[in-house]
């Protein structure tokens, strides 16, 4: 459908009130919200990832697209509540203790919510025992943690712990990523899954939550 399109081209463009004008458009049309949320706002959101991937865009074109996102969104919430769909999963992510970067988890965090999850977001400077509390109460199916200097990432490898010691490992799964962060490191703590960048973090978050 045609307004679906223009919904997707004006998200990848980040114009957040035209998208907003046009999802509410979409939905006084009769078009079902979470054709809206697939064929309009997620799969603009999706162009938007794969070129961030190829590096045709960069972080300042991601976030505008994912306010876009958002606004759009917004106006979907209560339908979507209402017809009572199921996010495709669920995953806490925060940056861990001692750091207070927070540019590239929110960048993990819009494409997560671009791909359909739900997203709990501890923000910055986050204890092990806090991801481990929230995945336990929010029934989170992924541990997602972020460190941008090498003196915080050994941070990860508690959480890991906390993790074992409350006995979740064997259903949450950890995810790692951040600047100083290698595959090597990921395996050495005992993680689940490095990604290199938000958007395969997004894609690796989906199958982990299946």
């Amino acid at each position: 459908m045609s307004i679906l399109n223009d919904i997707s081209e004006n998200l990848q463009r980040g114009k957040a009130k035209v998208v907003k004008e046009l999802v509410q458009q979409a939905i006084d049309q009769g078009i079902p919200a979470q054709q809206i949320l697939d064929e309009g706002l997620l799969s603009g959101m999706n162009v938007v990832g794969e070129k961030f991937k190829n590096n045709e865009v960069f972080v300042p074109e991601v976030l505008v697209a994912a306010r876009a996102m958002n606004m759009g969104a917004s106006l979907l919430k209560p339908l979507l509540a209402e017809s009572g769909l199921k996010a495709s999963g669920r995953v806490c992510i925060g940056t861990v203790k001692g750091d207070l970067h927070d540019i590239g988890k929110n960048l993990v965090k819009m494409m997560m919510e671009g791909k359909g999850l739900e997203v709990i977001d501890l923000g910055t400077d986050v204890a092990p025992e806090t991801f481990v509390e929230t995945a336990q109460k929010e029934n989170c199916s992924v541990i997602c943690c972020s460190a941008l200097l090498t003196t915080t990432m050994g941070v990860m490898g508690d959480v890991v712990k906390a993790a074992e010691a409350a006995g979740i490992r064997d259903h949450v799964k950890i995810m790692v990523g951040g600047a100083p962060v290698t595959e090597a490191f990921c395996q050495q703590i005992n993680a689940d899954k490095y990604t290199p960048d938000a958007a395969t973090a997004a894609d690796v978050a989906v199958e982990l939550c299946k």
